[in-house]
């Protein structure tokens, strides 16, 4: 039975879905693979010190950041980290040798940026010959040393031609370089449902015949919905997802309105909902967006200062397929509704051009990189039993000579 691992956190929470719907499919399609989720904190604290220190897990203010929309000036301390990262080196790769010592899996993929350096040459070095996977869960690269890294023999999993080229620009093997048709999403994105939209759209208090909005940021939502739901509260039908945020729920319950609204906390369901939307209104996250456009819905999302590093490629990637609006601020969400509305056909033959099927290309790449690297130890440890004839040959000669010069002493 090969193991395969998948190494993600749970910052942002698109890592870990990834992971999840990741080793979903990979289960039902190779059941003779042994899946493990991965997380990657928890192999650098396997004490949770840092949680009985601080009282959090490492991942947590930043999520809560997401949360509260404050996510200007992420740039620079996204270099800050790459900077501790590197200073870091040594010991995280003694760390990550330890472990792989210990779990000794046949193939590691990497759903997280930064540490891909570390994670490569820990693996290389505590077990040759396994291949280590980097498979990006964002639209694009942020070079440097974000997903991509530089002079390492190991595979890219790449869900837009832009991120092809940059690993391709970095001198990377084309035979190493694996395009998809998109972002991992979750399988029941693909689920094919007959719904009476109608009939469910009253059932939740939704008026039938109102094009309807889904607002989403995210498991954790954002205090940028608030504004939104003000801002349309007159105009627009709403469905708004505000994950683990209760808070957040009971403030957009309170406030006053005249569209129907709809607010619901976390939930599995989120397809279902989605189904019965016209458009999506949410921050450019590579997961939501990809989900959205899975769907059938065309998008409105902005770009300005606050827009996090890794993600400000995704705004021209909507541009550029034409699968909606991007505003610079949610300030004019009232004007993006009424832009997109206004094309919205044009739009919506744009969203469903997009053909996604990374979630089911994935498990052959790794089917296939896990039979190349068995193929290589195989020819090796054939190698090694059966040397070249003219090394036999070679052997042979000192062998006898040895013996020759043993016996004349």
């Amino acid at each position: 039975m090969k193991i395969v691992d998948l190494i993600y956190f749970n910052a942002g929470g698109g890592h870990r879905a990834t992971a999840v719907a990741l080793g979903a499919v990979l289960r039902q399609r190779k059941p003779e693979w042994q899946v493990r989720l991965v997380n990657l904190f928890e192999v650098l604290d396997p004490q949770n010190r840092y949680r009985s220190i601080t009282g959090s897990a490492p991942e947590d203010w930043y999520n809560k950041r997401l949360a509260r929309g404050w996510t200007i000036g992420m740039a620079p301390e996204l270099k800050l980290l790459q900077t501790v990262i590197r200073l870091a080196h040594r010991p995280l790769v003694k760390q990550f040798q330890q472990h792989w010592a210990q779990t000794e899996p046949d193939l590691v993929v990497s759903l997280v940026p930064n540490f891909n350096r570390a994670l490569f040459e820990s693996l290389a070095s505590a077990l040759p010959g396994v291949p280590h996977v980097t498979m990006l869960t964002d639209l694009a690269d942020v070079p440097p040393n974000f997903w991509i890294e530089p002079d390492q023999d190991q595979h890219f999993i790449c869900g837009t031609p832009k991120a092809v080229e940059q690993a391709r620009a970095l001198g990377h093997a084309e035979e190493r370089i694996h395009a998809t048709s998109g972002m991992i999403i979750r399988p029941d994105f693909y689920d094919v449902i007959r719904l009476d939209r109608a009939r469910e759209r009253h059932r939740y208090g939704l008026d039938p015949l109102r094009p309807t909005g889904v607002v989403l940021f995210g498991g954790h939502g954002s205090k940028a919905m608030l504004g939104i739901a003000k801002k349309l509260a007159e105009s627009t039908q709403l469905i708004l997802f505000c994950g683990h945020n209760k808070a957040l729920a009971r403030q957009l319950r309170a406030l006053p309105q005249r569209a129907p609204r709809l607010v619901i906390e976390f939930s599995l369901d989120i397809p279902c909902y989605m189904r019965l939307a016209d458009f999506f209104i949410g921050k450019p996250g590579p997961g939501s967006i990809s989900e959205a456009v899975q769907q059938g819905l065309p998008v409105i999302v902005v770009e300005n200062a606050w827009t996090m590093p890794q993600e400000r490629y995704n705004a021209a990637w909507v541009r550029d397929n034409h699968l909606g609006i991007v505003h610079g601020s949610f300030r004019t969400i009232d004007r993006a509704v009424a832009q997109l509305l206004s094309q919205f056909e044009k739009f919506r033959v744009s969203v469903r051009s997009i053909d996604n099927r990374a979630l089911f290309e994935v498990p052959e790449i790794l089917d296939d990189i896990l039979d190349e690297a068995t193929r290589i130890h195989s020819d090796e440890a054939q190698a090694a039993c059966h040397p070249p004839r003219f090394l036999r040959t070679s052997s042979s000669a000192a062998a006898a000579a040895s013996t020759s010069a043993s016996l004349s002493d």
